[in-house]
This record gives C-alpha cells, structure tokens and sequence, in this order.
C-alpha cells in the first residue's frame, strides 16, 4: 500500500514538473493568422472595410489589421494608403472623401464606427496600425493620442493591439496606456532595442527574419511576441511557422488556414 507520505511527494513532483513544462515548452501558435486589411481577397471585398473585418471575425482569425489616418478636420478614418479615391486624407475633409464610396457601396469607415463593430465580439483582435502622417510626427502623435483615447472611451483595451513603423509613436501608446500591446514595424531595431523601448512585440517584414536569422528565438526568449507582414507565400508561411512565430499577417488567410492543417 502507498504512504500517505510517498502519495503527497508523487503528487508534488508530477505538479513541479507540469510547472516546468508550462514554462518551458516552445510551442508554436495554433492560431496565428492576422488578416491583413481585413479578409478582403478571396471574396473581393474592399480592404480595410467593414465587411472584411466581418470577414476575418467569420474565419476567426486570430487578429484583422486595419490601418488608421487624420482627416483635415481630425476625424479618424479607417483606410490604407494616405490618399483615398484620389484625394489626399490629411488634406481633405470627411464629408469631401465619403463623396466617393467602397466599391461594396460602404461609406469610408471611422474608427469609431469600424471599432464598435468589432468589438461587438471577443474573439478576433482589433490589430490598429497608426499610420504615419505625410506631414510629420506631430500629426502621427495626435492621431495616436485620440486613437488610444477612443479605445479607451470604448472600453476596447482587451480587444485592441497596436501596431506603428513611428517609433515614437509607440513609445507615445505605453505611455497613455502602459498595458497596451505594441508591436515595431519597421525593422530597423533588435529585439534588445525594443524590449528595451517598452515595446511588447516585434512585427517585421519577412525578409528582415531572412536576414537576421536568430532575431524571432532571440525575441521571444526576451518576452516580446513576433509576427511577420505581409506573408502571401506558403513556403514563406511554413518556414516562418518552423521557426515557431507567435503570428502571421497575410493576404492569404485561408491559404494559411490550410497550411496550418496539413
């Protein structure tokens, strides 16, 4: 018969050792797929929309990006590049740029408007990109400003992500919101530098991993997250998930669901 003595020590060794498993095992994420501007390409919906944000939440995904600009009258819109259907962003009005709508017939999406649809859910993170202003950082750091306070008015914290190629930029969301998770774009930095920054992730183009061949262990091993943009190409997923990357911004979800299921 066991010894209530020897049951407890068995007891406190396998407990030990599923303690030591948990923080040491390198498993990589079973789901890593952020949608880039939403899930747009299969079903030919307009990018950074509303209805590829839907999208993305349907295949639950684990994150849809989408990419935040100032409006002339500091209305936070929700769009890729700095000129929407020909007319400049920063230098136009919002009632100028929904003259023109989506190709879906959606009106150029807020922030406000596009965050209070995804956040009516709690499964896909909101992963907001602030853009960089043609004008300099000053406008870049009053779009983060107003873009964390509204995250803020919205209760949005836990749903929200942050990602900037501004360095400063980052720097300004730890500060409004020191629990915030913050990922670098723009590649140019170790993982020792942002760690440092108080950054909490590191989100490289592909190619940056192809030349710094250590810096996704190196990263992890320091606590940030890692996530590679814009990966479209199953051999570039594959390689990237052999390396055990926290996540994976693509064009391409539903090809990265596949290679994720082979």
């Amino acid at each position: 018969m066991i010894s209530f003595f020897n049951l407890r020590n068995s007891i406190t060794a396998i407990a030990f050792l599923l303690l030591f498993l948990s923080c040491n095992t390198n498993t990589s994420n079973k789901n890593p797929i952020i949608a880039h501007r939403g899930a747009w390409k299969l079903d030919k919906l307009p990018e950074n929309s509303i209805a590829s944000l839907k999208k993305a939440i349907e295949l639950k995904c684990y994150g849809s990006e989408f990419d935040v600009h100032l409006t002339k009258d500091n209305i936070m819109v929700v769009n890729h590049d700095n000129d929407y259907m020909g007319l400049d962003i920063e230098s136009s009005t919002y009632q100028e740029l929904i003259a023109y709508k989506l190709s879906n017939d959606e009106q150029l999406p807020t922030l406000k408007n596009y965050l209070k649809v995804g956040l009516k859910q709690n499964k896909t993170k909101l992963i907001l990109e602030i853009k960089s202003a043609p004008s300099g950082v000053e406008r870049t750091l009053q779009l983060t400003r107003m873009a964390v306070e509204l995250v803020h008015n919205l209760n949005g914290q836990p749903m929200v992500e942050y990602i900037c190629f501004n360095y400063d930029a980052g720097l300004l969301i730890k500060e409004l919101d020191p629990k915030a998770k913050v990922a670098y774009l723009n590649g140019d930095k170790s993982p020792e530098e942002v760690l440092k920054a108080g950054y909490t992730g590191i989100n490289y183009n592909y190619k940056i991993y192809q030349k710094n061949s250590t810096w996704i262990k190196k990263a992890q091993d320091l606590g940030l997250t890692t996530n590679s943009w814009t990966v479209n190409k199953e051999e570039d997923m594959e390689q990237l998930l052999k390396q055990k990357i926290n996540y994976i911004t693509t064009n391409e979800p539903e090809l990265l669901f596949r290679v994720l299921n082979n």
